[in-house]
């Protein structure tokens, strides 16, 4: 016997025939798939509605709008265009399954139905849906990380670009509006970290004493 993990996905069978949904009911349920089921296409309209299905087996000949109708009509909405639709028919011609793929079916089965056929076909389509959704996923996580990267480029530029500077105190105006010591703003601006020491100016400036004997140390030193 075939093992079959349990919540396959969730499944929605069109099909006015009674005894075809029933069959397909009891053989897609034991394989782990929950069903929904509708009997005409307005009615599978308005199970939509209400819950998405991973994938729609739509019969093409139905009372009232026909099956490549109601694909028409899947397909222009963003809500359910992405979703599969494989088309069960009795029509064997090849105008009528190019007319299928036209109006937006990605598969067909022809009845009667041969059941291993229909699994097959369903397994390899959800498997591609998977598979599109997955890198749907991870190019979402690639468009994040990229434009956090964007941010922190954008970020370390602020300091390449003008800055509004006090003529008198030498603070700069941040983005906010803030007037920041210039080693505040570099600090919070960059990832520069800061050594504490003194320039010959300031020297001169501040300890004229220790300045003038040092630099005269220093020239005797280079006689």
């Amino acid at each position: 016997m075939e093992n079959y993990s349990p919540h396959q996905g969730t499944l929605l069978i069109v099909d006015d025939n009674l005894k075809n949904l029933k069959v397909l009911m009891d053989l897609l349920r034991d394989r782990g798939f929950d069903i929904l089921v509708a009997r005409s296409g307005e009615e599978a309209l308005s199970r939509i509605d209400y819950r998405l299905p991973d994938l729609i087996l739509l019969d093409v000949m139905m009372p009232g709008p026909d099956g490549f109708e109601i694909c028409r009509r899947l397909k222009a909405y963003e809500t359910t265009r992405e979703i599969p639709i494989i088309f069960m028919t009795a029509l064997t011609d090849v105008q009528s399954k190019l007319k299928g793929f036209e109006v937006g079916g990605v598969d067909y089965v022809t009845k009667p139905l041969e059941y291993q056929e229909v699994m097959a076909r369903l397994q390899a389509q959800l498997t591609i849906r998977r598979l599109q959704q997955d890198l749907v996923e991870k190019n979402a996580e690639l468009q994040a990380k990229n434009e956090a990267l964007q941010q922190a480029l954008d970020q370390v530029n602020l300091l390449s670009g003008l800055l509004p500077i006090c003529a008198n105190c030498k603070k700069i105006r941040d983005e906010q509006g803030r007037w920041q010591e210039v080693t505040v703003y570099i600090r919070d601006h960059s990832e520069a970290e800061f050594s504490h020491g003194i320039c010959p100016d300031c020297m001169q400036k501040l300890y004229p004493g220790y300045y003038h004997s040092s630099s005269s140390s220093g020239r005797q030193a280079s006689s």
